[in-house]
C-alpha cells in the first residue's frame, strides 16, 4: 500500500438538483437537495482511501454538527483525522447547483479552511512519512507552500489541484512534482485554450503535467516527450462533481504503486467515470474493486 498525505479543504456540500441551472437574476424550482460532505481536500483523500491507499488529511473543521459529520465521514472512509483541526469558525460550504445533464456551479465558503495558514507541530512530519503529498488551492496559498516544501524537502511526490484556478507563485511550482487541472484551469493558468499548447506551457514551470478532459480522458506531458492523450470509459453521467478529486485520489495511489504513467491515467479515468453515474462527491467514490470492475470492462 502506498501511504498519501492531503493536506486541503473540507467542506460540507450543500447540493440543489435542478432540470436546469438558472441564469443570473433567475429563480428555478429544484426537485431535490442534499447535504453531502465534500471538499476537495477531503474529496481526495476518501477517493485515495477507497482506491486502496493509506491515507492521512491535514486541515480544519469547524466546531459544529457540520464538522462533526465531516470528520465521522473521512474516518468511516479509512482516512486518518488526527491533524484535522477542530477551531471555532464554521466548517467549509460549498453551494452545489446540478443540472439534469449532470452539469455542475458551485460556490465556495471556505470557512474553518481559511484558518489553515500554517503547519502546526508534526504536520511535516506526517508529510515527511509519506510517498505522495495531495495539494488544492481551497485552503490559505501560504499552508500550501509550506507542504510542499516540506515533501520536497523530504523526497515527497507532490501532486498539486490547481483549483479554484489562480496564479500560482514560483516557489510554489518550484516545488511541484505534477500539476493536475482540468483543461478550463490549464487555459487560466497559461491564456491557452488548446488544452496540448496549455499543458506544454505549464512544462517551462513544472516537470509533469496532467489535463483532464472530462468524458475526453486526460492528456498527459512531461519534458522532453510529446504528450500523449488517454482516454476514459465512455458512461452516462448523473453528476460530474467530485470526479476530479476522484481521479487525482485514484492516480495518487497508482503511482504510488508504481503503475506506469499510462495505465495509471487509465485506471485514474475508470475511478472517474465510475463516480460520474452517481450522485453526490465523495459518496460517489468508487472503491478498489469498483475501479478494477470499471477498468477492465
Amino acid at each position: 500500500m502506498t501511504d498519501i498525505v492531503v493536506l486541503g479543504s473540507t467542506n460540507m456540500d450543500l447540493v440543489a438538483y435542478v432540470e436546469k441551472a438558472p441564469q443570473r437574476g433567475e429563480t428555478v424550482t429544484g426537485r431535490e437537495f442534499r447535504t453531502i460532505p465534500g471538499g476537495k481536500g477531503a474529496n481526495q483523500a476518501v477517493a485515495a482511501a477507497h482506491a486502496g491507499g493509506t491515507v492521512s488529511v491535514i486541515g480544519a473543521v469547524g466546531n459544529d454538527s457540520f464538522g462533526t459529520r465531516l470528520r465521522s465521514t473521512l474516518e468511516h472512509s479509512g482516512v486518518n483525522t488526527d491533524h484535522l483541526r477542530t477551531v471555532e469558525s464554521p466548517s467549509g460550504t460549498a453551494h452545489i447547483v446540478v443540472d439534469d445533464e449532470g452539469g455542475n456551479a458551485i460556490v465556495v465558503v471556505p470557512g474553518a479552511n481559511g484558518t489553515v495558514d500554517y503547519l502546526v507541530p508534526g504536520d511535516a512530519v506526517l508529510i515527511a512519512s509519506a510517498d505522495t503529498l495531495l495539494l488544492q488551492l481551497e485552503i490559505p496559498l501560504a499552508a500550501v507552500v509550506a507542504g510542499a516544501r516540506a515533501a520536497r524537502a523530504h523526497g515527497v511526490r507532490t501532486i498539486l489541484t490547481p483549483a479554484p484556478a489562480q496564479p500560482l507563485p514560483p516557489e510554489l511550482l518550484s516545488v511541484t512534482d505534477l500539476l493536475v487541472p482540468n483543461e478550463h484551469e490549464a487555459a487560466a493558468l497559461t491564456g491557452r485554450t488548446d488544452p496540448r499548447e496549455a499543458a506544454l506551457a505549464l512544462l517551462d514551470t513544472v516537470p509533469q503535467v496532467v489535463v483532464t478532459l472530462g468524458a475526453a480522458g486526460s492528456l498527459y506531458a512531461t519534458r522532453g516527450a510529446e504528450p500523449v492523450t488517454v482516454p476514459a470509459p465512455r458512461v452516462t453521467a448523473v453528476d460530474s462533481t467530485g470526479a476530479g478529486d476522484t481521479f487525482v485520489g485514484a492516480l495518487a495511489v497508482a503511482l504510488g504503486e508504481e503503475r506506469p504513467v499510462r495505465e495509471a491515467l487509465a485506471w485514474a479515468a475508470a475511478a472517474a467515470a465510475f463516480s460520474v453515474q452517481r450522485p453526490g462527491a465523495s459518496a460517489s467514490m468508487p472503491y478498489r474493486s469498483e475501479i478494477e470492475k470499471q477498468y477492465t470492462s
